[in-house]
């Protein structure tokens, strides 16, 4: 498992998958297959461990995932909280269960800015908190992508 992003051969294309992980929800925001967009995939509403891996196993069958990116969050001095080590374990039981990289990528105000953004759309308060989780893997998706890019 990997917290930063890892450079790729950019002759070979992979799709990523990336995951706003929270209590209840998880957003999803897949790439295209070269790592250029992110494009919203719907909110996933959790149930239990074996149902949450289930969904992700299809989604990466569906897209042909190659590497997975989940966001990290951290508080605003950097340092990790209860939310963090809930993501870690998460993100090492799916290196485990996938055998795919899996990256951690600061996702330091992706929910502000998602809710920002929606807040600016004639959307309702009701949609906008269906659609909040899957905007912040967008946005986790797009940062991940661009800092990728830029550390060529």
């Amino acid at each position: 498992m990997d917290t930063h992003p890892a450079k790729t051969d950019a002759a070979s294309p992979c799709r990523l998958l990336a995951l706003d992980f929270g209590l209840r929800n998880i957003g999803f925001a897949v790439s295209d297959e070269l790592g250029l967009t992110a494009q919203g995939l719907p909110t996933y509403r959790r149930s239990n461990k074996k149902n949450d891996l289930e969904h992700i196993r299809r989604l990466i069958r569906q897209y042909g995932i190659a590497e997975i990116v989940m966001g990290l969050p951290l508080r605003m001095s950097g340092a990790e909280g209860l939310q963090a080590e809930k993501v870690h374990e998460f993100a090492a039981e799916l290196h485990r269960k996938f055998k795919l990289p899996v990256h951690l990528f600061d996702e330091r105000l992706t929910s502000v800015e998602a809710n920002r953004v929606l807040r600016e759309t004639d959307m309702s308060i009701r949609r906008r908190a269906e659609v909040v989780d899957q905007l912040a893997a967008v946005l986790i998706l797009q940062g991940f992508m661009e800092f990728r890019k830029s550390s060529r």
